[in-house]
């Protein structure tokens, strides 16, 4: 097994497209090159418990970017059927992480360990953050990475067929801003169904310092650049979710979202978290017992169970 994936995770260096890099498939060719990738890696600092019998496939490059980088976690026992695809999008803000990058990539590898450890394949996609990139850069990254797993995704036992992005902070708004905006989207980006977590779906005059550095500081612009009305207009099955305890500016956005979804016939499985720490938090993954995991199963066994073509 190991072998196998370190003859097959070696990654064509890409170009990019009018709206951003242009993932490509993973071959085994001399014309090649290895991109970040440390082979399997089964450590996960204090995540160690968790991520028992799960394998890390770390920085496999899906764009021209050196941040366009994404790991891939999977049982260290194979099934026998490819297995759905829990993708994690997450950013604190839209400038990047307020943790500091290993205490964040620890608690997003519990997220993905949570995936392995039911019947899924998890993946963490990294995308270049503002103010060196800004709108509609977050989405585009996004769409790009979607394209490289659909692509490429078979390779760890993943069906592409059954992906479900799950989009926290300002990931959450990349998610649905590439469901919105299908102008954005790449090749074969699509996925099944998604989870938004406390998420900033329309900035206004109120933006703060982060969002400006993403949206720009004309708020005029704001309002063609939010995920409104596109976002009624999708098919995709949608798990909304954020946090009692979240400001209240974010609360009022899940509200409007969800209010509003409704309003066009798509009403969202909505979840109100007690406590929302991280992703980790947000997944019950602490402890805390109050998360999004039971909705997020829930929607990927539904997913399974209606055959898709």
């Amino acid at each position: 097994m190991k072998n196998c994936l370190a003859f097959f995770l070696l990654l064509m260096m890409t170009t990019a497209s009018a709206h951003g890099p242009v993932p490509v498939r993973l071959q085994g060719s001399p014309d090649l090159v290895r991109v970040g990738l440390t082979d399997i890696d089964t450590s996960a600092g204090g995540a160690a418990r968790l991520c028992e019998q799960v394998a890390f496939s770390r920085g496999l490059r899906y764009g021209e970017s050196e941040q366009n980088v994404l790991d891939v976690a999977t049982s260290q026992t194979k099934a026998a059927m490819p297995q759905p695809v829990l993708v994690f999008v997450a950013g604190d803000t839209f400038t990047g992480d307020n943790a500091a990058p290993d205490q964040s990539r620890e608690v997003q590898d519990q997220a993905m360990c949570f995936a392995a450890r039911n019947g899924m394949i998890g993946v963490r996609v990294n995308y270049r953050p503002a103010p060196a990139a800004t709108w509609p850069t977050g989405a585009t990254d996004v769409a790009a990475a979607l394209s490289w797993l659909h692509q490429n995704i078979d390779l760890f036992n993943g069906d592409a067929r059954e992906i479900v992005a799950v989009g926290y902070g300002a990931g959450a708004f990349h998610v649905a801003s590439l469901l919105a905006h299908p102008e954005l989207q790449a090749d074969r980006a699509d996925v099944a169904g998604v989870v938004l977590v406390s998420g900033i779906y329309r900035a206004g005059k109120d933006a703060s310092d982060s969002e400006k550095a993403y949206f720009g500081t004309d708020a005029s612009q704001y309002a063609k650049r939010s995920i409104f009305p596109g976002i009624l207009t999708i098919d995709e099955p949608i798990v909304l979710a954020w946090a009692a305890g979240d400001p209240a500016h974010l609360v009022a956005q899940g509200e409007a979202l969800k209010d509003a979804l409704c309003a066009a016939g798509h009403c969202p499985r909505t979840t109100i978290l007690h406590s929302r720490d991280g992703i980790a938090s947000a997944f019950g993954l602490d402890g805390s017992g109050d998360s999004l995991a039971e909705p997020t199963l829930l929607l990927v066994r539904q997913l399974e169970a209606r055959g898709l073509p």
